[in-house]
């Protein structure tokens, strides 16, 4: 499997990064490739997509900047998502794993990457307004 780590420095301490980006109801401001709109239901975080409504879990709180999170999809599939705020100083460095899935194409991976950066970069703008 094919993984690419795209990151971003945010002029932020990494306490500030951690707990915006952790907080799923922020996911519209800075994920939009994700969907735009997020409901918490019973415990549980949602997201509203074109393909349809996805769950997404992300790790417990931790003081290690760890952000993974799974979203399942609206057919049952599960997608792992490595995330990880890095203090650099008295910023953050954001990395981003994205994993190409089986049968993903090249132009389909590319799409990704590109998502993923523009998403990284309206992190950064958010948090550095």
């Amino acid at each position: 499997m094919e993984s690419r780590h795209l990151s971003v420095h945010i002029d932020r301490p990494v306490s500030e990064v951690y707990a915006f980006a952790s907080d799923p109801a922020n996911l519209p401001r800075w994920a939009p490739g994700l969907g735009s709109a997020v409901v918490h239901e019973a415990g549980a975080w949602y997201v509203e997509t074109a393909e349809g409504r996805v769950k997404v879990t992300f790790a417990p709180p931790n003081e290690y900047g760890i952000l993974d999170h799974e979203v399942v999809t609206p057919s049952g599939d599960t997608v792992y998502v490595p995330l990880r705020a890095i203090a650099d100083g008295l910023a953050t460095e954001v990395v981003f794993t994205l994993r190409r899935t089986p049968g993903m194409t090249d132009a389909e991976f590319e799409r990704d990457t590109g998502l993923v950066k523009h998403d990284l970069l309206l992190l950064k703008q958010v948090l550095e307004a």
